[in-house]
């Protein structure tokens, strides 16, 4: 039984590992939508239509047991919708994790850290609602982060005063009060954490939801025999240069 882990870039590779951790008996199809990174520069209505029949296509090819949709921007605007769509498959999504936030700040201060998508969705907004009321949320979108983090993690460098101009908006002081508090709202981000932290104005804590997400596919996943095969990675734009190549076989992904 595999299970399909699906992200516009390398970012969800953050949730593959942590899949892999707690089933380690699945066998993992990584499906990077590069040809559409990044989603965040996306027009909602043309997104939806591209993962739309792009998802069919997966589904023809691969025929997981479980898809990981390891991208906030996709999933807090498509996984409602692919759910109706395709009533037979699974999915799990990726949604910012202001919910945990909110119980653990103590400045009452945290701020959302994702791609423009992100923030102006109502599902963001719907969340704050439901479970952030008491709490000062600011919803931080940038423009340039997950393309710094892509290039990085693919074995690029990375100018830390980038880093800076896209993560400082998040830190604000309100009434002698600081900001405790980042959620890290974008697969991708995790890879730049360690800079983010050398960078950061003071110490926050950083919320990366990749265990989260984990854990709930793995309440959803059936009991059964290990599928034969290898992990294998696919991306959209075709074959990938030799050092995304490499930096996937650190992963233990081969190149479909």
């Amino acid at each position: 039984m595999s299970i399909l882990v699906f992200d516009s870039g390398v970012g969800g590779l953050t949730v593959l590992r942590e899949a892999r951790v707690l089933m380690p008996d699945r066998r993992y199809i990584y499906v990077a939508d590069d040809a559409g990174f990044p989603y965040g520069d996306w027009e909602e209505a043309a997104l939806l239509d591209r993962m739309t029949a792009l998802f069919g296509e997966l589904i023809e090819r691969f025929r997981p047991e479980l898809f990981m949709i390891a991208c906030n921007t996709a999933s807090t605007l498509a996984i409602d919708h692919l759910r109706k769509v395709y009533p037979e498959q699974t999915f799990v999504g990726t949604v910012p994790a202001i919910k945990p936030a909110a119980e653990r700040t103590r400045s009452g201060l945290v701020s959302v850290l994702a791609t423009p998508g992100t923030v102006k969705r109502q599902y963001t907004r719907d969340l704050i609602r439901d479970w952030a009321s008491k709490v000062n949320v600011r919803l931080v979108g940038s423009t340039e982060l997950a393309r710094l983090a892509e290039r990085y993690a693919r074995g690029g460098m990375v100018d830390e005063e980038e880093v800076l101009r896209e993560i400082e908006p998040c830190f604000v002081e309100q009434d002698g009060k600081l900001t405790d508090i980042v959620v890290l709202a974008c697969t991708h981000y995790p890879f730049l954490v360690n800079r983010m932290r050398k960078v950061a104005p003071w110490p926050v804590d950083w919320i990366d939801p990749s265990e989260a997400i984990a854990r709930r596919a793995l309440s959803l996943v059936r009991q059964g025999a290990p599928e034969e095969g290898s992990d294998i990675a696919w991306f959209t734009s075709g074959a990938p240069d030799a050092a995304t190549q490499r930096f996937l076989g650190g992963f233990g992904l081969a190149f479909e």
